[in-house]
């Protein structure tokens, strides 16, 4: 019997095999797409989170970020990371090095699905295999967490995010939220000549129609080139029972989410990861609620706030004017996330 059956191979499964490993724990990983994973993103990782990554003995390739800047017409307003930088780095870069350390630390990364997961007194079974607890990582619409019972129904409006990159030179080196009526768009520098552009909206339509919506990102990126196609996610919303279940525990996406719009995912899962096995560590797995809603808090609290502002009309064309007036208050907000 193994230690531990992580569901979901992507950042948040092997951060937490990797966190496992280094505790001197046997930790396998199922991930039914072969590596390196891919996936609709803002490819945007906060201060924090890249904190977590060297902690966890991993060095993407990436785009150095200064800090956020919101951006609606003439309207301008953005903060500087304090006494940090945050990395713009494509999904498949940070997967592949996740990856290559989880290899170090003698972590097997198995292909197929969980599937049926089944519990006992002292131990779990899925895929074929037991384990003393199982961590589900997989992923935004979890089938862990669903055949758990472990879903809440999502509130509406709902969210949907589309992603392409852009060759072209990184303009800044923030992570720039244009706003619009028509949602935002998350431009991240993730390389020397490459920008991701993400889409955020509760329309669901081609992404072209949605740029058409930022004429002067739309207007900028027409000197670059689309080099891939277009990957998509959603509804962003997914409201969770709570986040252990016996033996089995939810971590990053899986664990619930509000929404991409304050960039904040990468960082969450892999504090989500740390956290979930600490608490399997000390032997007190329903310690992890309570860890998971500390450390997720003042994310959750000023994402929802501004999706609350940002989906109505007549208060999203606010938000930029807003922090512009008032660039301390601005400041506060992205230095309290990072």
């Amino acid at each position: 019997m193994i230690d531990l059956l992580v569901a979901g191979g992507g950042p948040a499964g092997l951060a937490t095999a990797i966190h496992a490993a280094l505790a001197g724990m046997e930790a396998v990983v199922i991930e039914p797409r072969p590596g390196p994973v891919d996936k609709a993103c803002g490819e945007g990782v906060m201060p924090g989170g890249v904190r977590s990554l060297r902690a966890l003995g991993v060095d993407p390739p990436g785009h150095r970020l200064r800090g956020i800047r919101y951006v609606d017409g003439r309207h301008r307003a953005q903060a500087d990371f304090r006494d940090a930088t945050g990395l713009g780095v494509r999904r498949t870069e940070l997967s592949a090095a996740l990856a290559r350390r989880a290899a170090e630390l003698g972590v097997q990364v198995l292909p197929g699905r969980v599937g049926e997961v089944s519990q006992g007194p002292d131990a779990v079974s899925a895929a074929g295999l037991r384990a003393r607890w199982l961590v589900a990582a997989d992923g935004l619409h979890s089938p862990v967490r669903r055949a758990l019972g472990l879903d809440l129904p999502g509130p509406r409006p709902r969210r949907y995010g589309l992603r392409r990159h852009y060759r072209i030179a990184p303009w800044s080196d923030f992570v720039e939220v244009h706003w619009s009526r028509g949602g935002e768009a998350y431009v991240t520098p993730v390389g020397d000549g490459l920008v991701g552009v993400a889409v955020l909206s509760t329309a669901r339509r081609a992404y072209d129609t949605c740029l058409d919506h930022f004429p002067e990102l739309a207007g900028r990126l027409r000197d670059g080139t689309a080099v891939n196609a277009v990957r998509g996610a959603g509804p962003m919303r997914q409201r969770v029972r709570g986040r252990v279940a016996g033996r089995v525990l939810l971590v990053g996406d899986a664990a619930g989410y509000v929404d991409a719009l304050t960039g904040e995912g990468i960082a969450l899962a892999l504090a989500s990861a740390e956290a979930a096995v600490g608490c399997l560590r000390a032997g007190r797995p329903e310690a992890y609620e309570r860890a998971w809603r500390r450390l997720s808090r003042r994310h959750r609290l000023l994402t929802e706030a501004l999706v609350r502002v940002g989906c109505r009309r007549e208060t999203a064309r606010l938000v930029v004017p807003a922090a512009a007036r008032m660039p301390l208050v601005f400041t506060a907000a992205v230095r309290a996330l990072q």
